[in-house]
């Protein structure tokens, strides 16, 4: 019924709103432990998830970047 373009199409767009999506809610626990972190000590797994989401935004903006000067000189 539809071509496989099509359906790749939504796929990707699918998958870019579900990284923004991503990448927007680890900002918001970002900021919020580093509230917390201003008001008190952060717990192990506060401070763990504090460190997980510091690295997953930079990796996610630094390979999305890569992909995109990619494709423009590619």
């Amino acid at each position: 019924m539809w071509g496989d373009d099509f359906l790749v199409s939504i796929l990707e767009t699918l998958f870019q709103v579900s990284a923004i999506i991503l990448l927007l809610c680890s900002f918001y626990y970002f900021r919020h432990f580093k509230k917390i972190k201003r008001e008190r000590k952060l717990t192990f797994p506060e401070r763990s998830i504090y460190i997980i989401t510091q690295v997953a935004i930079y990796l996610c903006a630094g390979s999305y970047l890569l992909l995109f000067l990619d494709r423009n000189f590619g």
